[in-house]
């Protein structure tokens, strides 16, 4: 499903217009990136939730190259599933 398909499906669950579902899931995007850039955690009970956690430097292999190579450290967004998501 891409964002249109979303943003169609949104609006026919709820009875709306195709414009105010997108602007609606516009809205819930930018807040959710924004609450995980200030570093919080976005819980939506049932569905799941996200949080940043920080992934600490560490050793690879270059596979072109084979040889040994440092990963830096970064900060990535971690998913876990709520109850509802059980298929």
């Amino acid at each position: 499903m891409n964002k249109s398909e979303l943003v169609a499906a949104i609006a026919a669950k709820a009875e709306m217009p195709k414009a105010k579902a997108a602007v609606a899931l516009d809205a819930a995007m930018e807040a959710i990136v924004e609450a995980l850039k200030k570093g919080e955690g976005v819980q939506l009970i049932g569905f799941g939730g996200l949080s940043v956690i920080n992934r600490p430097a560490h050793k690879g292999i270059n596979p072109a190259t084979k040889q040994a190579i440092m990963i830096p450290a970064k900060k990535v967004i971690k998913f876990k599933a709520g109850a509802k998501m059980a298929l």
